[in-house]
């Protein structure tokens, strides 16, 4: 029988095992489109339902680039730049140039300047690890810099092929249909959604007769929060226009809560103001530090939400990491949440995050 393969997720479709990855019953054989279910479930329900692939599988596919010949186009979220950034990329990816694209530059302020985020961007590649040929803003959702990060490909990958890699949840497949449609006109080619591994296997979309652009699986970073949330909780989170910092004035002995999801307890140092980036949507509640155990305990899913009530119990316990801020406006990091921004030195903070989230400190962004 001929291999047949999803058009939205690039999986091999089968008709046995409707908990495998490629189901589809037999009828959808009979479409133009073949699409699996769980692809068709997200077209037309935006519900994703869970596949049996390990962090294995997909690194394995990401593997397989270093042995092709091409360039790799890297796309993060601007808004979460270390949750989303493949550590050991250099691995995979050889002596193969690299453009960096920051997606969700949308969700930025206005008021910040461009070219300091795209050296922002590069200093803090480099300092992963990663040397990168050119650097890009984009809004893959309103189509923002897409002209430019186009041309950017075109001129660097003289006609070899192109693989997009990127973690779950960065926007990678809807950066690549805003390629595609601008340069066929065709729309909505790759699955798009909110939620992580939407993407099963290489897509191949051909640029000319020689080459074409691959989109690949995303990696999944465990350490994001989009993995320990629900779906519903994950839209709250998950910013849908530009941020609207929030300033807090904090007194020494002073918390904050982010929904139920994330703590910020003001340690030790002068009163200062805290500057919040989040969704518009999350909740942040401030209380004293003395009382913020007993709030949490008597009002996460409720007041202190999300997570939703239902979701209470799958979040892993709040785990705190203390940090002495020593000099300089700095971020402070919960990924794939937000950040806060301390405006200046002396002081000591502790994080709260659930068990197995990262937080981490980085030269303020802002």
């Amino acid at each position: 029988m001929e291999k047949i393969i999803c058009q939205g997720c690039g999986a091999e479709i089968q008709t046995e095992d409707p908990n495998a990855v490629g189901y589809a019953p037999a009828s959808a054989l009979e479409r133009e489109d073949i699409i699996c279910k769980r692809c068709f479930r997200l077209k037309h329900y935006n519900e994703v339902q869970d596949v049996d692939l390990t962090d294995d599988d997909f690194l394995r596919m990401l593997n397989d680039i270093g042995a092709m010949n091409g360039i790799i186009v890297k796309v993060i979220d601007i808004f979460d730049f270390n949750g989303s950034f493949i550590n050991g990329l250099p691995r995979f990816t050889g002596e193969k140039p690299i453009i960096l694209v920051g997606n969700k530059v949308d969700l930025l302020p206005k008021s910040i300047n461009p070219n300091k985020v795209k050296q922002w961007m590069r200093r803090s590649a480099k300092e992963l690890g990663l040397k990168v040929s050119d650097v890009f803003l984009v809004s893959a959702k309103s189509g923002t810099g897409m002209k430019e990060v186009a041309e950017g490909i075109e001129s660097l990958r003289r006609n070899k092929d192109v693989y997009v890699v990127g973690c779950t949840n960065v926007g990678k497949s809807t950066f690549i249909n805003h390629l595609i449609h601008e340069t066929t006109g065709e729309k909505e080619a790759i699955t798009t959604s909110y939620f992580p591994g939407t993407t099963l296997g290489f897509i191949d979309i051909p640029l000319d007769e020689k080459s074409s652009l691959f989109d690949t699986p995303g990696i999944i970073n465990h350490h994001q929060m989009a993995h320990y949330v629900s779906e519903k909780d994950l839209k709250v989170i998950t910013p849908q226009k530009e941020i609207k910092p929030k300033v807090y004035q904090l007194n020494e002995g002073q918390t904050l809560y982010f929904g139920g999801l994330a703590r910020f307890d003001f340690e030790k140092g002068e009163k200062s103001s805290f500057v919040c980036y989040f969704s518009n949507d999350l909740m942040i509640h401030r209380t004293k530090l003395e009382k913020a155990d007993e709030l949490y305990k008597n009002h996460v899913g409720e007041m202190l939400t999300p997570p939703s009530p239902e979701a209470v119990e799958q979040l892993p316990t709040l785990q705190p990491k203390t940090f002495h801020v020593e000099e300089g406006k700095t971020d402070i990091v919960f990924s794939g949440l937000g950040w806060v921004t301390v405006p200046e030195g002396g002081v000591t903070i502790t994080a709260h995050i659930p068990e197995g989230v990262r937080v981490s400190l980085r030269p303020s962004l802002i």
